[in-house]
């Protein structure tokens, strides 16, 4: 089902309330002073509400294309959708209490988180090279301000200039393997680029351009996802954005990527079946994948042991789970795509709760380092339990959600014989639980100088720890809700 452009816009209508809502709130950041702290944070989250409410909504009846095959149109797409508006909506709670964003104006904040956002819900159903890259530079270029958002803060002004370096190196080598890929194929679609691999394959296609376009194109896949050796950005950025700003970079684009990673590989140089698939061309790019996969986990395992800063080490910790998310990205089967879509969806609670402690700790102590822990939980018992679930389901340890993620990951690739590759991502889990515990540790068992006053924090963020403390604990009861979810959102995968 290929649609034109008008019978598109009825499938459309959670980007167009995106777009309507960055005009909206430009608008009032201008002309509403007196009420514009209260306006644009108000008018960003209703117009992500009634564009999750619209995707909810959607119904498909079968897979398509959008705008004569710019984007997809399947339940996958779906999937990312929901899961971005509401990464997005968590983002928006999050830096209402944030003291790095309340000491300047936040009017173009919202206004760059709902283009970001956008972005990454384009980006997630591109299937058009041209679009692919298009809404990737509208990710990247949003985010490169949100980072320098803090303008009088060295490191801020830093990381953002290291973030525009790297991200202009890696999108520019992804669109000389998209203009080579182009080349041989003679189409920017992607499902037209399958086809004409297929007929190509029988004729003998130059197997050294094909490495070469694989080896450029995961260059700007690797960009967003933080992986090895692609991450260089990751650390510095993390550490000098804004907090908000950090979980957001940590999730939700690194999520989006993912989707178009998937959809790049999986539907463009993959032959697909209901079950399960195979490469096209005499170019292994799972293989490819399995070694970055490898080196990304035990690098930001490894680098992350001897941080002393939580967001930096937060930071190498998001390197090592973009590693275990490629571990279902090299595997060819629905299985696979199932193992990625859940992992994600835990790690979008365990992560951003994380990230949700810090920003209250910095808040009330203006410090990131882990030593500052010291006491915790003799301050503040239930900060310090939160961030040990938090910290314990980032590891993986049941019954907590983050066991649910790595269950599904490790069982994927040991149900295609990868038995190795399960074993190192199990070593890697066992090496992520020194630097996770050295937290708890410092939280639970050291003493501070006794001097240090209860912990403060808003009613708003308590009850967002709560809120993002209930899936870290009672997902794992309720997984069969999830897998069916994850079923059903790779059933009509606009690449099988």
């Amino acid at each position: 089902m290929n649609l034109g452009n008008l019978e598109s816009l009825p499938f459309f209508c959670p980007e167009l309330i995106l777009v309507g809502a960055i005009l909206l709130v430009v608008i009032s950041d201008i002309t509403l002073k007196g009420l514009r702290n209260i306006a644009n944070p108000l008018l960003t989250m209703t117009a992500l509400v009634m564009a999750l409410y619209y995707t909810i909504q959607t119904e498909h009846g079968s897979a398509g294309q959008l705008f004569e095959g710019m984007l997809a149109l399947d339940t996958f797409g779906q999937y990312f959708k929901i899961f971005l508006l509401i990464s997005s909506l968590l983002i928006i709670l999050v830096s209402l209490h944030s003291s790095e964003l309340s000491s300047i104006h936040q009017g173009e904040f919202f206004a760059l988180l709902l283009a970001v956002t956008l972005g990454m819900v384009l980006m997630a159903n591109s299937i058009n090279l041209v679009m692919l890259y298009l809404s990737l530079e509208l990710v990247s270029l949003t985010s490169y301000v949100m980072v320098g958002y803090l303008r009088n803060d060295r490191l801020s002004n830093e990381a953002s200039m290291k973030y525009i370096l790297f991200g202009a190196v890696s999108t520019g080598s992804m669109l000389y393997g998209f203009s080579l890929l182009y080349g041989i194929t003679g189409s920017l679609n992607l499902f037209e680029i399958r086809e004409a691999l297929i007929i190509q394959g029988d004729l003998g296609i130059n197997q050294l351009t094909l490495l070469l376009i694989v080896v450029l194109s995961i260059a700007g896949f690797g960009f967003k996802t933080a992986a090895v050796p692609f991450h260089f950005w990751c650390p510095d950025v993390y550490t000098g954005a804004p907090t908000p700003v950090t979980a957001f970079l940590s999730v939700a684009p690194k999520a989006a990527g993912f989707a178009i990673l998937v959809r790049f590989f999986f539907g463009g140089l993959s032959q697909m079946t209901q079950a399960e698939g195979g490469l096209l061309t005499g170019v292994d790019w799972a293989l490819v994948l399995v070694i970055i996969s490898v080196i990304t986990m035990s690098w930001g395992n490894i680098a992350a042991l001897t941080q002393n800063n939580l967001k930096r080490m937060l930071a190498y910790s998001s390197i090592a789970h973009a590693g275990y998310i490629l571990m279902g990205c090299v595997v060819l089967t629905e299985t696979g795509l199932k193992a990625i879509l859940v992992y994600l969806f835990v790690y979008l609670f365990m992560n951003l709760g994380a990230f949700l402690v810090v920003t209250i700790v910095f808040n009330s102590e203006r410090t990131f380092q882990v030593q500052d822990y010291n006491g915790m939980f003799r301050r503040s018992p239930f900060l310090a339990i939160a961030m040990s679930i938090f910290m314990l389901s980032l590891i993986g340890i049941p019954p907590f959600s983050g066991f649910l993620g790595k269950l599904y990951i490790f069982g994927a690739v040991i149900d295609q014989g990868l038995f190795w590759f399960a074993v190192i991502g199990a070593l890697n889990a066992a090496v992520a639980a020194f630097y996770y515990m050295r937290v708890m540790k410092h939280m639970i068992l050291e003493n501070d100088d006794g001097e240090k006053s209860p912990l403060q924090m808003s009613y708003l963020n308590q009850a967002l720890i709560v809120l993002l403390l209930i899936p870290n604990v009672f997902l794992i009861v309720y997984w069969s809700h999830i897998d069916r979810w994850a079923t059903s959102s790779i059933k009509l995968f606009n690449g099988l």
